[in-house]
């Protein structure tokens, strides 16, 4: 099977250059329409390509792969995040998964550390108070916000977003606190002067900002639960950009609404979209999933998606397999 040969079905429209170099070296079926395919389109799609490249919209679960036939051999994941796809599943049929790691923590990062500045210091709100006309000039009182140097962030899942928005929060004077399984390499420990929590308990109970930063597992399902959120002082903060299920939203919006925590910066949500009673929550940010929206990103991602494809169309392995059972120790210690 060579790489001019081999079939890859795109399930939704990619940039320009990455959709050129695919048509260049395979057959490829591209996607015209920026709405997820359903699910009987996306099955149809699989049975006839070798590969496919599905996107965080697409659920490939255990059902997908009993349908989509003995032709799929790899699927080639337009994401770092797998969350979406049954990985087990996936192998027990001969399925190679593959993700495009790597790429997204320095754009990640700087939307992470935004939504650090934008929370305290209220800048949405400025913005929105000026677009109504409801700034009529400079008070000493009004519209206060909060300073950020000087404050403790405790990054939950200091992995490589989690480093990079650490490095970034230290040079705006912020003290770095983290919670992983296990501590990082003591190098990269000293060089941030972060201080390793074992247990995110402790480490909530002390912070003034905490960043989620971990992937959606079975085990971070509601990691910041009410009960964890009730550990955070009422002038704590929360910011997320990872996945919306680490987050019980509903305790969030709450807690929030009673004053009993001071705001929350969000890019991801529970439910895929804000829920009604969030959107009317007082000191949020809320962003459309918009961390990793940039065009270099967006175009390395395809490129690191087409190396996985041609070294498996080359008979390799590809260098971005998804391992199950795979821990670095990054990940938060569950419960």
């Amino acid at each position: 099977m060579t790489a001019k040969k081999i079939r890859v079905a795109v399930t939704r429209k990619l940039p320009a250059p990455v959709e050129a170099r695919l048509s260049d070296l395979f057959d490829a079926v591209l996607h015209d329409g920026d709405a997820p395919l359903s699910p009987a389109a996306l099955v149809q799609r699989a049975r006839d390509a070798d590969v496919l490249a599905p996107t965080l919209g697409d659920r490939l679960d255990a059902a997908f792969f009993d349908a989509a036939g003995d032709r799929l051999r790899l699927v080639a994941n337009f994401g770092a995040g797998v969350d979406h796809i049954d990985v087990a599943a996936a192998n027990a049929r001969g399925v190679t998964v593959t993700n495009t790691p790597s790429v997204l923590a320095e754009d990640a990062a700087d939307m992470a550390m935004a939504l650090i500045l934008a929370v305290p210091r209220r800048l949405v709100e400025g913005v929105r108070a000026l677009e109504t006309g409801d700034f009529h000039g400079w008070s000493p009182t009004w519209m206060l916000g909060r300073r950020v140097r000087g404050r403790k962030l405790g990054i939950i899942g200091l992995g490589r977003v989690g480093e990079a928005i650490a490095r970034r929060a230290k040079a705006f004077g912020l003290s770095i606190h983290y919670h992983n399984r296990t501590p990082i390499n003591p190098h990269i420990e000293e060089e941030l002067g972060a201080t390793y929590w074992d247990s995110l308990d402790q480490m909530l109970a002390r912070v003034d900002i905490v960043s989620v930063n971990c992937p959606h597992t079975p085990a971070t399902f509601h990691l910041l639960s009410r009960r964890r959120l009730e550990l955070l002082q009422p002038q704590a903060y929360v910011v997320n950009i990872s996945r919306g299920e680490i987050v019980d939203e509903d305790a969030l919006a709450s807690m929030i609404e009673e004053g009993r925590l001071a705001g929350a910066g969000l890019d991801v949500y529970e439910r895929g979209a804000p829920s009604e009673k969030l959107l009317k929550a007082p000191n949020v940010v809320l962003l459309p999933h918009m961390a990793s929206a940039t065009v270099e990103s967006r175009i390395e991602m395809g490129e690191r998606m087409i190396i996985n494809i041609k070294m498996f169309a080359d008979g390799h392995k590809p260098p971005d397999r998804v391992i199950l059972g795979l821990d670095d120790g990054r990940l938060p210690k569950a419960g």
